[in-house]
């Protein structure tokens, strides 16, 4: 089966395959099947809001079952008008990769060298009936990781701040870990469960036993 992720990001959709690849799901980005150039205003106030805004977007221009994703990025210890929240590449999404990682390189540095940072995920699917499947939990959030002020010399373009990431109980980069660790504590809030292969697995078969 082969199902549409509303992006371009090589790297999200790297890490969607990964997590959906037990359900025999193959990931479809939208440079995949020409579509056209949106300008879609993320104006939501959380990462649930925006990833349905682009979800709708994108559906209403295709015409074809799609899904979209969103983060928002919170740093133990930061003021509040200090949080990234879902301005992870701040206000306007106007961060290149290397202007990310110099900022929170920076910050980490400012907090001591390390500070303590987690992901919440947030998906939209809509199904070829027009049926809107959302989903933003613990499952499909990051387990807490260290950002440090050094970046690993490994950059993936798409994710400036996996060079930033350490694994808590061990204390290397993610980069240093297998693969199924990285992906078990960025999509399952740590728990080891595949969030993201039980929410597709709801949506698409109505099963609840993923």
């Amino acid at each position: 089966m082969n199902l549409l992720y509303g992006t371009t990001n090589k790297s999200k959709i790297e890490f969607m395959q990964a997590c959906v690849a037990p359900l025999g799901i193959n990931i479809l980005s939208l440079a995949d099947v020409s579509a056209p150039k949106l300008y879609i205003e993320e104006n939501g106030n959380s990462p649930l809001e925006n990833a349905c805004i682009k979800a709708r977007a994108y559906y209403n221009a295709l015409k074809t079952p799609l899904f979209s994703c969103d983060s928002g990025l919170y740093i133990d210890g930061l003021p509040e008008s200090r949080q990234p929240g879902i301005n992870v590449r701040g206000p306007g999404d106007h961060m290149t990769d290397a202007d990310a990682t110099a900022y929170y390189a920076a910050l980490a540095a400012e907090m001591g060298g390390k500070m303590v940072a987690r992901y919440v995920h947030a998906i939209c699917f809509i199904d070829r009936n027009g049926t809107v499947h959302q989903h933003m939990g613990k499952d499909i959030a990051s387990a807490p990781f260290y950002m440090v002020d050094t970046p690993h010399a490994i950059r993936k373009e798409g994710f400036p701040l996996d060079s930033l990431s350490v694994h808590m109980a061990s204390g290397k980069y993610y980069y240093d870990l297998a693969d199924g660790q990285y992906y078990d504590d960025i999509g399952s809030g740590g728990s080891g469960n595949n969030g993201f292969a039980a929410f597709f697995s709801r949506a698409l078969y109505g099963n609840n036993s993923q």
